[in-house]
C-alpha cells in the first residue's frame, strides 16, 4: 500500500484566535482546586498481558503454555511509544496481588482455590493482598514489590503518571496480608463473627452458615481440568456476603462468588453508622474534609484502605482507579480522597460509577476528580455506530453534563467492555474513528483508550473463562493486533498489517491535538440543530459543534454515515459567530490532521457558511 494516509472520521475545523477579547476558558475541577489547562488522555493497559509475546492461546491454557507480560517488558522504548501516541497517563490495570491458580508457595504464598477463582490467572478485582503485586508480573516473585516500583521509576522518567486500581468494595474470598507494613491488621482479623453486623467488622456474616461453592452445569474450574483443591469446596466459616451484596451462603454462579463484600459502616438495613457530611460541604474543597474527619471516630475499613492508598501513593503512584465506587458509601470517599490530596494535591482520582443520580455527589461529596461517562455519552454513541440512535441526541448529553463535563472520562474501550473493534461493538475499527473523534473532543474531560485499540485489536479469543468480544482479564493469554505492533518486543509496529498501521497514525495525531489544544479546554456549542432545519444538505448522520478559547477556534464535525458522502453547506448562526468573536470576512481553512485538504469560511453580516463534502468516514482538521 501506498504511503497515502485515509483521513480520519471526521472533520475538525481549527480557527485561529483572530482578536479574541474574551475570557481565557481554563477548566477547574470541583474535587481537588486543581487546574488543568490541557487535556488528559489516559492509557489503560491490562499490565499481565500487554508485554506477552506468546501466540499459543489455549484455551484455559497454563502460564507456561500461553506465557504472561511482566513489569520489565515496559521498556523505555515501550513507555516512550506510548508517550509519542499522545498519552499522559498509564493505568497499569491488574497490578495489586489478587487470586489466581498457580504454585507460588516457595515464595511464602499460599495456593489460591479454583473453586473460588474465576478463570486460570484470576479476576483483578479479587485482591488478596493490598500491599505487594502479582507475583505473575514479575521476573523473580521474591522481588515483585521492587519490580514494580522499578516501572513507576522508568514511567515517569519518560513524563508519564502511573494510575493503579484499589477496589475498596470487596476483596478475595481468601485475603491473606503477607506483606502488612509494621502495625497493619489484616482484614476481618479483629471481626466478631457471631454476629451479621457490627460496624468495625471487615465484613458482613452470615452466622451459624457454612460457604458453599455455587454450581452450575455448564460451568467447571479450569475448565474441567484435574486439579486437588477444584473438588466444589471451599472452606468459610461463617459464610460471608458476597462482593456483589449476596447474603446467601451458596450465592448464584453469576455473582460476584470469588469476592466478600467490605463493611462501611452501612447496616443491613441500610442505615449508616458513622458520621455525615454537614450541609454545604458540596461547595468545600478537599481540605475542608480533611479537617472534618480527622477527629472523627470512623469504620475500621475506612482506616484499612485510606492507609492502603497513601501507602501507594508514597511510592508514587499518581493515583487511582476505583473500581465500582458507587456501591462503597460518599462519606468513605470524602475521608479517603481527602486524605490522598493532602499527600499528593494532583493525585488522579477516577471513579467507575454507572448513576447518574449519584455523579454529583461522588464528585463534590466524595472528591472524586472523574467518573466514567458510560451510560450517557458512551452508550449512546455505540448505539449511533450500531444504528440505533441519532448524532442529534449528543447535544442533550453536553446539556445535562455542562457543569460536570469536564469531570466525566470518556472511553470507547476498556476491559469490562466489548472490544470496539468488535462484531458486537463497531465491528470494524475503522467505523470506530467518528466515535473516537466525538468522545475526544465534545468535551475538556480525559479521554481513555485501552492497549490495542489503537491497532483495532477484536478481542476475537476463546481465552478459557474469557469469551470473544472482549479480551480475557481472567486467562493468560495474547493480544494478537498488540503483539503485531510489539513486534518482539521491539515496540516499532514493525509487524502491523498496513491499515493497522494507518489506524494507529490516526489515533496519533488526534490524541496529540487534544492534549496541545487550548479550545478543548474552552467552550461548546452545538451546530447541529441549526444545520438540520436550514435545509441546505446537511444530513442527519452529521454531527457539528464549535469548542473555542481566546487562542483557539473549532468547529468540529463528523459524519457517522457509513455508506453515504455528504456534499453540503455548512451554517455557523450569528449567536455561535458573537460568542466565538469571529468577523465578517473570507478565510482559508487548511487541513492541519493530514493537510491534504482546505475549504473557505465566508461570515457575512455575521453568518459563517462553508462548503463541505465529506465522505463516509471522511475527516479533516482545518485551520484558518
Amino acid at each position: 500500500m501506498s504511503n497515502k494516509i485515509i483521513p480520519v472520521v471526521s472533520s475538525i475545523l481549527l480557527f485561529s484566535a483572530l482578536s479574541c477579547q474574551q475570557k481565557n476558558m481554563q477548566v477547574q475541577t470541583d474535587s481537588s482546586d486543581t487546574l488543568t489547562e490541557k487535556k488528559i488522555v489516559v492509557y489503560q493497559v491490562f499490565t499481565r498481558l500487554f508485554g506477552n509475546q506468546n501466540t499459543t492461546n489455549k484455551p484455559w491454557g497454563t502460564l507456561e503454555e500461553n506465557g504472561v507480560g511482566k513489569f520489565n517488558d515496559f521498556t523505555d522504548k515501550a513507555l516512550k511509544e506510548i508517550k509519542d501516541l499522545g498519552v499522559t497517563h498509564i493505568w497499569y490495570t491488574g497490578v495489586p496481588h489478587h487470586a489466581l491458580v498457580n504454585d507460588y508457595t516457595k515464595y511464602g504464598i499460599s495456593n489460591d482455590d479454583p473453586d473460588v477463582v474465576k478463570g486460570r490467572a484470576g479476576s483483578p478485582y479479587a485482591v488478596k493482598d493490598y500491599y505487594n503485586v502479582n507475583p505473575d508480573l514479575a521476573v523473580d516473585p521474591a522481588k515483585r514489590l521492587q519490580e514494580f516500583e522499578a516501572l513507576i521509576k522508568r514511567t515517569h522518567k519518560q513524563g508519564l503518571k502511573v494510575v493503579i486500581d484499589i477496589v475498596p468494595n470487596h476483596i478475595a474470598r481468601k485475603y491473606e496480608g503477607k506483606s502488612n507494613p509494621k502495625g497493619v491488621r489484616d482484614f476481618g482479623a479483629d471481626d466478631d463473627k457471631t454476629v451479621e453486623y457490627k460496624r468495625d467488622n471487615n465484613f458482613y456474616y452470615i452466622p451459624n452458615s457454612k460457604f458453599e461453592v455455587p454450581t452450575d452445569g455448564n460451568y467447571k474450574p479450569l475448565g474441567g481440568e484435574n486439579h486437588a483443591l477444584a473438588d466444589g469446596k471451599f472452606e468459610e466459616i461463617p459464610a460471608k456476603w458476597t462482593g456483589n451484596g449476596s447474603r446467601l451462603a451458596k450465592p448464584d454462579i453469576n455473582d460476584w462468588y470469588e469476592t466478600v463484600k467490605i463493611n462501611y459502616g452501612v447496616k443491613p438495613d441500610g442505615t449508616k453508622d458513622f458520621p455525615a457530611l454537614p450541609d454545604g460541604f458540596d461547595k468545600k474543597d478537599y481540605k475542608a474534609h480533611y479537617e472534618f474527619w480527622k477527629d472523627k471516630s470512623v469504620p475500621s475499613s475506612w482506616v484499612k484502605f485510606r492507609d492502603i492508598a497513601l501507602y501507594w501513593t508514597a511510592k508514587g503512584v499518581d493515583g487511582f482507579r476505583y473500581d465500582m465506587a458507587e456501591m462503597v458509601p460518599v462519606e468513605f470517599w470524602s475521608y479517603m480522597n481527602s486524605a490522598v490530596k493532602m499527600k499528593n494535591p494532583n493525585a488522579f482520582l477516577l471513579a467507575e460509577v454507572y448513576n447518574p443520580n449519584e455523579y454529583r455527589n461522588y464528585l463534590h461529596l466524595g472528591k472524586m476528580d472523574y467518573l466514567y461517562d458510560k451510560v450517557q455519552l458512551y452508550d449512546t454513541l455505540k448505539n449511533i455506530v450500531q444504528g440505533r440512535g441519532l448524532p442529534q441526541h449528543l447535544t442533550g448529553i453536553q446539556e445535562d453534563l455542562k457543569d460536570i463535563e469536564h469531570n466525566m472520562l470518556h472511553f470507547l474501550d476498556n476491559h469490562d467492555e466489548q472490544r470496539l473493534a468488535s462484531p458486537e461493538f463497531a465491528g470494524d475499527a475503522k467505523k470506530g474513528k467518528p466515535l473516537m473523534v466525538v468522545s475526544a473532543t465534545i468535551s475538556s474531560s480525559p479521554t481513555m483508550i485501552y492497549f490495542g485499540q489503537e491497532v483495532g485489536e477484536p478481542g476475537a479469543l476463546d481465552a478459557g473463562f474469557g469469551k470473544h468480544s472482549r479480551t480475557s482479564i481472567f486467562d493468560y493469554v495474547g493480544v494478537p493486533h498488540h503483539q503485531r505492533w510489539m513486534n518482539g518486543g521491539k515496540f516499532d509496529g514493525g509487524q502491523l498489517k498496513p491499515e493497522e498501521k494507518e489506524l494507529r497514525d490516526f489515533y496519533k495525531r488526534l490524541l496529540n491535538f487534544t492534549i496541545k489544544s487550548d479550545a478543548l479546554m474552552g467552550e461548546f456549542l452545538s451546530l447541529q440543530e441549526d444545520n438540520l432545519g436550514a435545509n441546505l444538505g446537511y444530513d442527519f448522520g452529521l454531527y457539528s459543534f464549535v469548542r473555542w478559547s481566546e487562542k483557539e477556534k473549532l468547529v468540529i464535525i463528523t459524519n457517522f454515515n457509513q455508506n453515504t458522502a455528504v456534499n453540503c453547506e455548512v451554517i455557523v448562526p450569528a449567536d455561535v459567530v458573537k460568542k466565538m468573536n469571529l468577523k465578517d470576512g473570507t478565510f482559508v481553512l487548511k487541513d492541519q490532521l493530514y493537510g491534504n485538504s482546505q475549504s473557505e469560511l465566508k461570515i457575512s453580516n455575521g453568518v459563517g457558511k462553508f462548503k463541505l463534502s465529506i465522505q463516509p468516514g471522511e475527516s479533516f482538521i482545518y485551520k484558518l
